[in-house]
């Protein structure tokens, strides 16, 4: 019984619905804000205005830019696999909002709160792949079929330094579920785990980068090598999708570092526990999210042959090196959890 009202199935269908757009609608919004602060943040470092001319301060030019898309023609290569050509861009957005399914926003609040939220957002991450090397590969493009193979190299290797960086986190806490994460970081700011973990937190970051196939790591979308990569071929609201996917990702990569290494929904200290979590988790993930937009303004492109380098020579190493190095640790000192 919910409110008097017995529970049929298709009550329960709804319910979960409802739970879904309580997630996405929000979610899309902020992805059309994501953009147009990010053009602010480098329009601030490189000395313009950027966008400052639909809406207040320019807030409607994500909206206007999504409706000019929404109008275009979506043209499709007389030569390319339709089918799979149009599945692609679906495939990658649909993914990216589906890794959010075990954020959770505050205690007790996520959609769906289970025992190996981590590995949930790996695979999903994983799968991400498969809608760019699609997109690549239907196009009948070499353009675009190279930029994703390069892409598809480029997350499968800082997927395994994640990886590596996730097992000391999930050592602390002693469990996959995130919110159980989040909870062994309660307190204050000094039990957030960036402090202990300071080194791997960089990695984390500078692998997340990658992942996201953002600067200085963009390369599967050069402009000046690959005319755009796998995205070459597409227009309209197909093009749309792969680029609300890509910010999509990036804040849920913004907001994974905040609920891993800066206590998730909890304040910094306990004078301020009366702001609500979901208030401060929003914060986090924006500091997050200021820091991807930063990087991108500043920091030149890597070479193809420097990110692989960076990946598989530096950082998977180091990333081995600090599981065995913060695992005896805790070993030694009788730090790891126990639970029963």
């Amino acid at each position: 019984m919910f409110f008097g009202i017995e529970q049929s199935p298709l009550f329960y269908f709804f319910t979960i619905v409802a739970m879904i757009l309580v997630v996405v609608l929000p979610l899309t919004i902020a992805v059309a804000f994501a953009v147009y602060f990010d053009r602010k943040i480098w329009a601030a470092v490189q000395m313009r205005r950027g966008p400052n001319v639909v809406g207040p301060f320019g807030l409607l030019q994500s909206f206007a830019d999504g409706i000019k898309l929404f109008l275009k023609e979506t043209i499709i290569p007389s030569s390319a696999n339709t089918v799979i050509f149009l599945l692609a861009p679906m495939i990658t957005f649909t993914l990216a909002l589906l890794a959010w399914a075990v954020i959770p926003f505050d205690e007790n609040m996520a959609l769906a709160n289970i025992n190996v939220g981590i590995l949930y957002i790996l695979a999903i991450s994983s799968l991400g792949v498969y809608g760019i090397i699609m997109s690549g590969w239907a196009s009948n493009s070499r353009y675009a079929f190279l930029g994703g193979l390069r892409s598809a190299a480029q997350m499968v290797s800082y997927e395994v330094s994640i990886g590596f960086v996730l097992v000391c986190v999930l050592m602390a806490a002693g469990s996959l579920n995130l919110t159980d994460v989040v909870k062994a970081q309660a307190g204050s700011i000094l039990n957030w785990y960036v402090w202990p973990f300071l080194p791997i937190f960089v990695i984390f970051f500078i692998s997340a980068l990658a992942e996201t196939n953002r600067p200085p790591f963009d390369l599967p979308e050069a402009e000046a090598e690959l005319v755009a990569g796998y995205q070459v071929e597409y227009s309209s609201m197909a093009f749309a999708l792969f680029f609300l996917g890509e910010y999509a990702n990036i804040l849920l990569m913004s907001t994974v570092m905040a609920v891993l290494f800066f206590g998730g929904w909890y304040a910094p200290i306990p004078a301020l526990d009366f702001i609500p979590g979901p208030i401060w988790l929003f914060i986090k993930t924006a500091i997050g999210f200021w820091m991807f937009a930063m990087v991108k303004a500043f920091v030149p492109r890597y070479r193809y042959d420097q990110l692989m380098r960076l990946g598989w020579k530096v950082f998977l190493p180091l990333s081995l090196f600090f599981v065995v190095l913060y695992a005896g640790i805790m070993v030694y000192a009788g730090l790891l959890p126990t639970h029963g």
